[in-house]
């Protein structure tokens, strides 16, 4: 006679989650073997292998008989290690009550939990210990709205899944104590928790702009970036303090809403990258990939698609250093995530969508010597050299940078005498002031001045008569494209948040087209 069981598991595709019912059919007829059915990956395959050794070393006798196990729904590609333990406690629970297998004491210790309302994820060592897995998170709000009304996952990743409101989470460390608490005879106690504020302050001690000196025009520029969310690329020689500007970046970067503090945090939860223990992130992220980085390494890709840096960025900031040396196709494949907001791959296994909205920030040399127009040092770069060099940032991909600003050297005998300047606290009251009134505007505080679209400029970015002669001017004198002019526009509007003008004015206008300096046209 044959029994089955049924337990609640999920499948991970992009940062969601699919649910998936782990069944598992006991049968003394037929040959002794454990069958894994519903499109399965070997990592999947695998877990017979680690289930069976894993009941074993625990004090579970086998069941000598055929297994089937069935992860429905059977059309859609299950990968993964967190099967292990959803498709051990349905063998388990199949098994209760059949001779030589192992039932607890103490039954009566407490209420069993409803298989069909339980949620499992989490993958099994030879020994029978309970191993942190990715992708928690989406899981366990994946899961709660399937109906979902409790979770194991093991004790690593019980911060992550109580971010989730209205699931009671059971950390458990060993396959033996969750089949107990599965049956309501273990001693482990849920946990509730739900979405926190993610709001923090930069840490202190660490690094400040008051530290880079000589350099308030590109602090400037980067206070005016961040205000409103706006790409930014600075060109300098070497030693100018690109980098140093760049890192310091997340002193002024404001708050996470808590939307975006748990998007941020599932996408770290299925790449794998969240510290065990952690829970909400709080700080956004701040991602310098190094030039020789793939195309999937920057987009996301892979047989099973994975996020790349720049959903690894996703409401934060992606540092591209020596932008040049990156290679073309990595730049060009950046165009439509910095457009869309998304990246969506597609694969033979499947497609999976991606957020990718994130405040690029880039630097790169003059030229390749580095030393084109420095008073002190000679260039030894030949015109064709240098056209080379800059071709290949490409005009579309320039277009969508907002801010060029130029980070001039600064004299070595006159640094020590030059003032601290604004230091990142200053800075960072300028941003919260004006991503405030962005706020009120957009009526959202996640929405800023660079995500607005064309019907969002025509109502917010008005323009009188002197700011429009200033405009034709400048668009009729530099050629900008009309994206460049759009963008002018919303860079403006920044500009006139952090002054706290409600209507733009030349003056704004004419710092919005004073950080264009190394548009497209002024570089022939």
């Amino acid at each position: 006679m044959a029994s089955v069981s049924r337990l609640l598991s999920g499948a991970l595709g992009g940062i969601e989650a699919v649910p998936v019912c782990v069944e598992a059919n006991l049968s003394r007829t037929g040959d002794p073997q454990t069958v894994v059915v519903g499109l399965p990956d070997s990592s999947v395959k695998e877990s017979r292998d680690r289930v069976a050794t894993a009941m074993a070393n625990s004090g579970f006798d086998p069941f000598r008989g055929r297994i089937t196990v069935n992860l429905a729904p059977a059309d859609l590609k299950k990968e993964g290690s967190h099967f292990d333990l959803p498709i051990a406690l349905a063998i388990l629970l199949a098994a209760d009550g059949e001779d030589g297998v192992f039932s607890p004491r103490g039954r009566s210790a407490g209420e069993p939990l409803d298989p069909e309302k339980t949620a499992i994820a989490g993958e099994l060592s030879l020994n029978g210990e309970v191993r942190p897995v990715r992708g928690v998170l989406p899981l366990a709000a994946s899961l709660r709205d399937a109906g979902a009304t409790s979770i194991l996952v093991p004790s690593a990743n019980a911060a992550e899944a109580a971010v989730v409101e209205g699931l009671a989470v059971y950390p458990v460390k060993t396959l033996r104590e969750a089949f107990e608490t599965v049956l309501g005879a273990g001693g482990v106690r849920p946990v509730r928790g739900g979405l926190r504020s993610a709001a923090s302050e930069p840490p202190e001690g660490g690094p400040d702009f008051a530290e880079v000196k000589g350099q308030e025009m590109a602090k400037r520029a980067i206070q005016i970036a961040v205000a409103g969310g706006h790409n930014i690329l600075m060109i300098g020689p070497p030693g100018t303090g690109k980098s140093m500007l760049a890192r310091r970046i997340p002193t002024i970067l404001p708050p996470m809403t808590g939307a975006e503090a748990l998007e941020a945090t599932k996408i770290h939860s299925v790449a794998g990258l969240l510290p065990p223990g952690s829970g909400l992130l709080r700080e956004r992220a701040f991602r310098s990939p190094h030039h020789t980085v793939s195309n999937v390494g920057l987009i996301g890709g892979g047989a099973h698609p994975s996020p790349g840096e720049v959903t690894l960025a996703h409401h934060g900031v992606l540092f591209l250093d020596e932008l040049p040396e990156f290679s073309r196709s990595a730049l060009e494949v950046l165009r439509q995530p910095m457009e869309d907001g998304f990246v969506t791959i597609s694969r033979a296994a499947g497609s999976a969508r991606f957020p990718s909205r994130f405040m690029l920030v880039a630097a790169m040399n003059p030229c390749p010597c580095g030393y084109y127009g420095d008073p002190n040092h000679a260039c030894r770069c030949t015109r064709t050299q240098l056209q080379n060099y800059r071709s290949k940032i490409s005009g579309p991909l320039l277009d969508r940078i907002d801010l060029h600003v130029e980070v001039p050297a600064v004299p070595l005998a006159g640094l020590q005498s030059l003032p601290a300047g604004a230091s990142s606290a200053e800075l960072r009251e300028g941003v919260l002031a004006a991503r405030g009134a962005q706020a009120v505007r957009f009526g959202s505080a996640a929405m800023c001045n660079a995500a607005m679209q064309r019907r969002d400029i025509e109502k917010w970015c008005r323009m009188d008569a002197a700011c429009l002669e200033v405009m034709n001017f400048a668009i009729r004198d530099m050629k900008f494209s009309p994206r460049a002019h759009d963008r002018i526009l919303k860079v403006a509007r920044t500009v006139a948040d952090l002054a706290g003008h409600e209507e733009l004015r030349p003056e704004d206008i004419q710092e919005a087209l004073g950080c264009r300096a190394l548009d497209r046209a002024a570089w022939t």
